[in-house]
C-alpha cells in the first residue's frame, strides 16, 4: 500500500503536471489524442481572507499541446475542491481572457499565423445534477440547417471560436475501473483517503498497468515535500474561511430577505387601511 499526496489540491496538482511526461500522458488519455509535447503555464492568484491574516495562492492552469500534424491547441485546466457560488463566472473570466489573448497564436511549417483553438477540462470536487457519469466530453458538431446532415469538416474559424470540453466529477469516479481512463482517474478518487488524514491517498501500486507508475511515484515524492503538505493545510484553511463566509452571507440575507418581508406586511396593512379610511370618506360624502 503506497501513500499520495491527494491531487485534489491546487498545490499538489500543480506539483503532479510539472513533469512534462506526467502532463503529456494525462490529457493524451483525456483528450483521445497523441499529444507530442505539452507546454504547462500555471498562474498563481492571490487570495487574502479577510477573517484572519490568511494568503495563499489559487493555481490555474494553461497547456499548449502540439499534435503529431504540428497544429496546436490551448487547453484550460481547471480543478475545483469545493463548489462556491462565484466559481461559474470565474471559470468564463479565465476562458474569455485566453480568447482575448493575442498570445494564443501558433505559426505553421509556412509561416503562417493561426489561433490555438481552446479546450477546456473540469476537475470538479462536487457533483453536477442530473449527470451520472465520471466523465463527461462535451463535443460539438457541425451540421447543415436544412437537411440535418453532419458535416464531417473542421474549419479555423469555427474553431477558434468554440471549443469542446471534459468534465470530470471527482465524487462519481468512486470504484470506477472500467477502462484504462477511469483506472488513470482512480488516482483521483476520494474514497481512497487515508481516514485519518485528507491530504493522501492510499493506493496498490499492483492495481495499475505499468504505464500509469509513473503517475504514483509523482504523487509519492509530492508527499514528501514538506512545503507541499504545508499549502494543503492553507488549502483547507482558506476553503473552511471561505464557507464560513459564505454561511455568514447567506444569514444575512436571510436576515433581510425577512425585513423585506415584513416591511412589506406593513405597507400592504396601511394601503388596507388607506382605503377603508377612502371608503368612509366616499360614504360621509
Amino acid at each position: 500500500m503506497l501513500r499520495l499526496a491527494n491531487p485534489i489540491y491546487d498545490v499538489v496538482f500543480k506539483y503532479f503536471l510539472s513533469d512534462p511526461e506526467i502532463a503529456r500522458l494525462l490529457l493524451s488519455r483525456l483528450m483521445n489524442e497523441d499529444i507530442i509535447s505539452v507546454e504547462l503555464k500555471p498562474t498563481e492568484h492571490l487570495l487574502k481572507v479577510p477573517l484572519r491574516s490568511l494568503t495563499v495562492y489559487r493555481i490555474d492552469f494553461a497547456a499548449r499541446i502540439k499534435a503529431p500534424d504540428g497544429t496546436e491547441k490551448m487547453v484550460l485546466i481547471e480543478i475545483q475542491k469545493a463548489k462556491l457560488p462565484t466559481d461559474i463566472m470565474r471559470f468564463r473570466k479565465y476562458l474569455g481572457g485566453h480568447y482575448q489573448d493575442s498570445g494564443n497564436i501558433y505559426q505553421d511549417s509556412e509561416g503562417g499565423n493561426h489561433p490555438r483553438p481552446i479546450f477546456s477540462i473540469y476537475f470538479l470536487g462536487h457533483n453536477l445534477s442530473d449527470i451520472a457519469s465520471p466523465v463527461v466530453w462535451v463535443k460539438r458538431g457541425y451540421y447543415d440547417v436544412t437537411t440535418q446532415e453532419r458535416l464531417e469538416v473542421q474549419n479555423e474559424f469555427i474553431e477558434s471560436l468554440t471549443h469542446d470540453s471534459i468534465v470530470v466529477q471527482i465524487p462519481k469516479l468512486a470504484g470506477k475501473r472500467r477502462t484504462d481512463l477511469e483506472m488513470m482517474l482512480s488516482l483521483f478518487d476520494q474514497s481512497r483517503r487515508d481516514p485519518e488524514n485528507q491530504h493522501y491517498i492510499e493506493v496498490e501500486e499492483g492495481d495499475f498497468p505499468a504505464e500509469f507508475l509513473p503517475m504514483i511515484r509523482r504523487l509519492v515524492q509530492a508527499a514528501a515535500e514538506k512545503e507541499v503538505c504545508r499549502k494543503m493545510e492553507l488549502e483547507d484553511e482558506l476553503i473552511s474561511d471561505l464557507a464560513n463566509m459564505e454561511r455568514s452571507i447567506a444569514a444575512k440575507e436571510r436576515i433581510i430577505q425577512e425585513k423585506e418581508e415584513v416591511i412589506k406586511e406593513k405597507e400592504e396593512a396601511l394601503q388596507e387601511k388607506e382605503e377603508v379610511i377612502h371608503e368612509k370618506e366616499e360614504a360621509l360624502q
